[in-house]
């Protein structure tokens, strides 16, 4: 398990917040937590290169962006054809998560997707998926009401 110094903690509750609109961000996170900014820009490398950071990136919300119709579909996928038809889902641009789970939904939905589309009926685009795997057994769940939706923090 990574150790963590106190500067450290305090860079990470921020980092995994909303980064300052300002001219140099990384300079006045590093100033709030008593870091300089090159010592931020190096742990943040650190971090990087033994994959605990994985990227910085900006939240977008998909409904206000057009993104309206969405469904998590649920996919019975044959033994053995799990990582073929995991990558395949996963490479689709309308998916933005693809889960392998266990144990199996109901004793057979193993593999999870996330489906957004702005124009499309996501049931169009789950027929297409299917077709395309040969896998007809499947569960769609559409979104009816969020309730909460956050990034996890791990720091405080």
């Amino acid at each position: 398990m990574k150790i963590f110094t106190m500067p450290q903690k305090r860079a990470a509750g921020i980092l995994q917040r909303d980064i300052p609109l300002c001219a140099r961000p990384f300079a006045a996170i590093a100033e709030t937590c008593g870091l300089t900014g090159g010592e931020l820009i190096n742990w943040i490398k650190e971090l990087s290169r033994e994959g605990i950071l994985r990227k910085f990136g900006a939240i977008v919300r998909h409904q206000k962006a057009g993104y309206e119709k969405n469904a998590l579909v649920m996919w019975a996928v044959p033994p053995g054809k799990m990582e073929e038809t995991g990558r395949r889902f996963a490479s689709l641009p309308f998916i933005s998560h693809c889960y392998e789970r266990s144990p199996a939904f109901q004793g057979r939905y193993t593999l999870f997707t996330m489906l957004h589309s702005r124009r499309e009926a996501p049931a169009v685009l789950i027929a297409q998926m299917a077709q395309a795997v040969q896998c007809p057994d499947f569960l769609i769940l559409e979104s009816l009401q969020e309730y909460k939706k956050t990034s996890p923090e791990y720091f405080e």
